[in-house]
C-alpha cells in the first residue's frame, strides 16, 4: 500500500511547548512515570483545513487534584493533515505521579465568530470554528488511564471530525465542534489497511469519493451517523496512482472484531440527524495489537 506508512509521528519542537504546575520532578522517579499525549484524527468532507489552537492539556489523578500543562504560546494544529495513522505530540515524555487518572483534558481557543479556530473549504470560504464552553471547560475525555512507575505510557487521543462538526442555521454561531474524542494506549492498538474494486470506485454513484464505515463487532447492520448504531470511526478511499488502486486505512483500533462498510454517501450525512444513507457492502476484519489486517472490498 504506497499511500500510507504505520503511526507517522509529526514532530514539530515540542520540547520546548510545556510548562508544568503541580507534578513531580525526575529525581523522584520511585512515585513517577512518563506520558506522551498525541492526537490523530479520523476524516470529514469537503473541507481543506480543520485548525484548532490549543492552549495546554489537563490531567485529573485519582486520589488529587488536576495537573496543568500549559503551553508557552497557543498552538494551532490543522486536523486534516493527522490522518492515516499519522499524530501530532501535544505532550512529550513528562515526568507525572504514577496512578490512575480519571481525565483528559484539552484547553482549546475556539470562541464564536473569532478566527482562532477554523474550518477551510475547497470554494476558498474559511469560517470560524466553536466549541461550547471550549475557552472556559476545553474538551474533556472521562476515560481514565494509568501511569507505570518507572515506566513510560503513551497514548493518542482521537477526534473523529466526521462525527464533530455541524453546520447550525442560527446567525448565532459559525461551524460547531463537539468532538468525539476516544483515548487509547498506543501499545494496545492494531490498523486495518485495505482496498476496493476500481470498478466499484469508478461508478457514476462514486463520482464524489468513497468512505469505509468502521463498526465494533462481527455483522454489524451498518448505519449512519446520528443513528442508534453509529460508526466508531471511518476513513477515506483515496486513489493510488502508482499502483492504479483504491486504498483505505484505518489507524488506531482497539484488538477485537470489526464490521467494514463502504458509502459513496458520506457527504450525505449529518452527524445531527439520522439520515438514509446507502451501504455498497459489508465485510468482517479482525485486529490484534501491533499488526495491520488487510481486507478487500469488491
Amino acid at each position: 500500500m504506497g499511500l500510507f506508512s504505520k503511526h507517522l509521528v509529526v514532530l514539530t519542537g515540542v520540547v520546548s511547548f510545556f510548562t508544568l504546575a503541580g507534578c513531580g520532578s525526575d529525581s523522584n522517579n520511585g512515585t513517577t512515570g512518563k506520558l506522551s499525549l498525541n492526537i490523530t484524527d479520523a476524516p470529514v468532507d469537503n473541507a481543506t483545513e480543520v485548525v484548532v489552537e490549543f492552549t495546554g492539556v489537563s490531567i485529573k489523578p485519582a486520589g488529587g487534584p488536576a495537573v496543568e500543562f500549559e503551553f508557552d504560546e497557543p498552538r494551532s494544529i490543522d486536523l486534516l493533515q493527522l490522518q492515516n495513522g499519522t499524530s501530532e505530540p501535544l505532550l512529550d515524555s513528562e515526568t507525572v505521579e504514577a496512578g490512575e487518572y480519571n481525565w483528559v483534558r484539552l484547553h482549546v481557543n475556539a470562541l464564536n465568530g473569532v478566527m482562532d479556530s477554523y474550518i477551510s473549504f475547497e470554494d476558498g470560504s474559511s469560517h470560524s470554528l466553536y466549541v461550547p464552553s471550549g475557552s472556559q471547560s476545553g474538551l474533556q475525555l472521562s476515560n481514565g488511564f494509568n501511569i507505570a512507575v518507572g515506566q513510560s505510557s503513551n497514548f493518542t487521543i482521537d477526534f473523529d471530525l466526521r462525527k464533530s462538526i455541524t453546520n447550525p442555521s442560527s446567525a448565532q454561531v459559525d461551524y460547531i465542534l463537539k468532538p468525539s474524542l476516544r483515548i487509547l494506549d498506543n501499545t494496545e492498538i492494531g490498523d486495518i489497511t485495505g482496498t476496493v474494486a476500481n470498478a466499484t470506485m469508478e461508478q457514476e454513484a462514486c463520482a464524489n469519493g468513497g468512505v469505509v464505515y468502521v463498526y465494533e463487532g462481527l455483522d454489524v447492520v451498518a448505519d449512519d451517523l446520528g443513528s442508534a448504531t453509529e460508526p466508531l470511526t471511518s476513513a477515506n478511499v483515496s486513489y493510488n496512482e502508482d499502483d492504479n488502486t483504491y486504498e483505505f486505512f484505518v489507524a488506531y483500533l482497539s484488538p477485537t472484531d470489526y464490521t467494514l462498510s463502504l458509502t459513496c454517501e458520506a457527504a450525505l450525512d449529518d452527524p445531527e440527524v439520522d439520515d438514509e444513507i446507502t451501504f455498497l457492502e459489508s465485510i468482517n476484519a479482525s485486529v490484534e495489537a501491533d499488526t495491520i489486517a488487510e481486507v478487500s472490498f469488491n
